[in-house]
């Protein structure tokens, strides 16, 4: 019996001895390994609309091309400057917008309905100005309707103790050969010691982002406070200044020369920190381009294309919806001061006022 059963053991160890070594075998057989697929590839090709050997950043549009490569892709997801686009089609066609060479990134993800695959590039590409709304004030006459409105009315109605009478008279303006002329003069109207006009685009024309310019020529004499700046399409809803104002030009005659841009937002109106100040020697006597130009990132002012002035711009300010244009000459007030006593009128001359994208 115990031969019989040591034999039987041995038997046993052989046939686990077997089972191991085929296990091991089988394990090392790479035909049995199981398949791992890797993540298809995505190619992206970027056209540049225009491009050529002299303009390789494209001819101005701002337009590109997007061809997508991906196998088996059903739908695509593109983002690009902060907007995100979903599409099912490998061809996709965008437009930039903000003026000047800026340098892009595009990320792109494809998917085959099982999985995701992502893919990123980058592009430089140049957008010209474009012209988007503007008045060349080459019709004699009163201002354009269809562009412009008027306010009316006591200084002291605008909140800045004031001392004119806004009205649509054409002593106080006129177009006459290719300038609009707003003349502030010293009289007895309505109650009040000058007149003077100020008009705007609200209700007409608003615009979000871009460049906003005039090309004008100052009034003179102590006292005087002309203008040109924007305010927030909402007043009415939210009142000033959570609507937000942007002055792109402010000068007064009892401090000439001094070109004032300033930002009004809540917390910061009346005497706002958000201002700056550059000096134009020739102001009053030759015609200059004050302008500001407008994005989500920043406000930058200029006179003649010289920056002054970049105020940063962020999601939290008051300067990220539309905003109307207005036009005035006013007189006196907490900012223009005490009228000298010799002042009789002077005119405030703009040549055009411009928007571009």
């Amino acid at each position: 019996m115990k031969i019989i059963n040591l034999v039987n053991r041995a038997g046993i160890f052989t046939l686990i001895l077997l089972f191991v070594f085929q296990s091991c075998s089988s394990s090392n057989d790479t035909s049995d390994k199981p398949e791992v697929i890797n993540p298809d590839k995505v190619s992206v090709q970027v056209d540049i609309l225009g491009k050529t050997a002299e303009m390789p950043n494209g001819d101005g549009s701002g337009k590109i091309r997007l061809t997508i490569k991906a196998a088996d892709a059903k739908s695509y997801k593109v983002v690009v400057n902060n907007e995100t686009k979903e599409f099912t089609t490998s061809d996709f066609t965008y437009e930039f917008t903000q003026p000047g060479t800026k340098e892009y990134t595009i990320d792109v993800t494809a998917f085959n309905g099982i999985k995701y695959t992502y893919a990123s590039t980058k592009v430089n590409i140049f957008v010209a100005r474009k012209l988007i709304w503007s008045d060349e004030f080459d019709v004699n006459g009163a201002p354009n309707p269809d562009k412009w409105d008027y306010n009316t009315g006591t200084g002291d109605g605008w909140g800045n103790n004031e001392l004119e009478y806004y009205t649509k008279r054409p002593e106080n303006i006129i177009i006459e050969n290719g300038i609009l002329k707003i003349k502030a003069i010293r009289e007895d109207y309505m109650g009040s010691q000058f007149t003077s006009a100020r008009i705007l685009t609200r209700g007409k024309f608003s615009f979000k982002y871009g460049r906003a310019e005039i090309r004008a020529k100052l009034p003179v004499g102590g006292g005087t406070w002309p203008a040109f700046w924007l305010l927030g399409d909402n007043l009415d809803t939210v009142g000033w200044p959570a609507c937000g104002e942007i002055d792109i030009l402010e000068s007064v005659g009892n401090n000439p020369n001094v070109i004032h841009s300033s930002l009004h937002s809540p917390g910061r109106s009346g005497n706002t920190p958000d201002t700056a100040t550059t000096t134009n020697p020739t102001s009053a006597t030759a015609y200059h381009i004050y302008a500001a130009e407008w994005s989500a990132e920043s406000i930058k002012f200029y006179v003649d294309d010289n920056l002054f002035y970049t105020y940063k711009n962020s999601s939290t300010t008051p300067f990220n919806a539309k905003f109307f244009i207005i036009l005035n000459f006013a007189m006196g007030g907490n900012f223009g001061g005490a009228v000298d006593p010799n002042f009789k009128t002077s005119t405030y001359e703009i040549d055009y006022v411009r928007v571009y994208n």
